[in-house]
């Protein structure tokens, strides 16, 4: 194969590049439109998991007055019972119940605790901002993690290759749980590096609930990134780069890696909403005050208006990282905006 052949460009080969315009349509309209479809799809998706979530509460067994007069084990006599559920409209039709929660829902309102007398916006908005800020951190020290085994395993050979493999399938099939129980024996109880528990002030009390959750995700980005990478390293772009002198290094940085981090921003909306459901279990072995815990704490007293409102939350924190993973595809890959 002559030089000439192998300088040829993506465009020559009847291939774009990922530089290349969009000529149907503006770039604006490009990126725009499809995102906007997105979120009529969105406010769908939205009401389905309201819908599911609220239906799932009413079969679970016990009654939600019991959390609205103090717990189960209250003395509450049946007139009392009775008046407390005619209230808050729990001895309305289960269709005039879902009707006024729907009603509710669409003004932002998500109604009040049954168990803490505040209302359900204020209890989140308390328990958001840890929660968002292990999950963020989360989701970056998970890309440093993939990255760098995906390029190592680039450049190592076969044996790189296998080994990275083998720690991807091990990472991301390892249970949060049991990962937060090694990571506390092993550098809370053994070592006593770490606080055990996220109350100490600072980053240490973060760490290992960061790690827990990182671990398991970037075992799923790696897989991606290094089945991505090692493709993209084989492809004409990355010969035509090594024919005009560029070193492994440039290839891979310069050209290869774009490429196969398209792949990751793709994951990077589901990695979000099962970083936040993996929080419900880390919060808990970490002692950790957020989001997580809370559902877990209002499913066990069955406040039925907080894990609703942790539902809907966790969804549209969810969708929104989806759009927002959608449209920095868009802007990173001109060859989506024509789809």
């Amino acid at each position: 194969m002559s030089l000439d052949t192998d300088n040829r460009t993506d465009t020559d080969r009847g291939q774009r590049p990922l530089h290349a315009g969009n000529s149907r349509g503006t770039w604006l309209e490009s990126v725009l439109v499809p995102s906007s479809l997105r979120i009529l799809g969105a406010a769908g998706v939205l009401w389905a998991v309201a819908t599911l979530a609220f239906f799932t509460m009413r079969l679970v067994p016990g009654d939600p007055v019991d959390a609205l007069l103090g717990g189960p084990g209250n003395n509450a006599t049946e007139a009392v019972r009775h008046a407390t559920r005619e209230l808050n409209g729990l001895n309305e039709p289960l269709l005039v119940q879902y009707s006024a929660y729907l009603s509710r829902l669409v003004t932002g309102n998500l109604g009040d605790s049954y168990q803490l007398r505040e209302p359900v916006a204020q209890v989140l908005g308390e328990q958001l901002g840890g929660t968002l800020v292990l999950a963020i951190l989360a989701l970056v020290s998970a890309w440093i993690l993939a990255l760098g085994l995906a390029l190592w395993a680039a450049h190592g050979g076969k044996t790189a290759t296998l080994v990275g493999n083998l720690l991807e399938i091990i990472s991301a099939a390892v249970p949060h749980f049991w990962l937060g129980s090694l990571l506390i024996l092993v550098f809370s109880v053994g070592l006593q590096w770490l606080p055990a528990t996220s109350g100490a002030p600072g980053f240490e009390g973060l760490l290992l609930p960061v790690l827990t959750l990182a671990i398991p995700l970037a075992g799923f980005l790696g897989q991606v990134l290094r089945e991505s990478m090692l493709s993209a390293m084989k492809s004409p772009f990355a010969i035509s780069a090594r024919a005009r002198g560029e070193s492994e290094a440039s290839v891979s940085l310069r050209h290869a890696l774009r490429h196969a981090a398209l792949g990751g921003i793709g994951l990077s909306g589901w990695a979000m909403g099962s970083l936040i459901s993996g929080a419900v279990v880390v919060e808990t072995v970490f002692s950790r005050p957020g989001i997580g815990r809370t559902l877990l704490q209002s499913v066990l007293v069955r406040d039925v208006p907080v894990v609703l409102g942790v539902v809907v939350l966790v969804a549209v924190v969810y969708i929104f990282v989806t759009l927002l993973s959608d449209l920095a595809e868009r802007l990173a890959d001109p060859r989506l905006r024509d789809r």
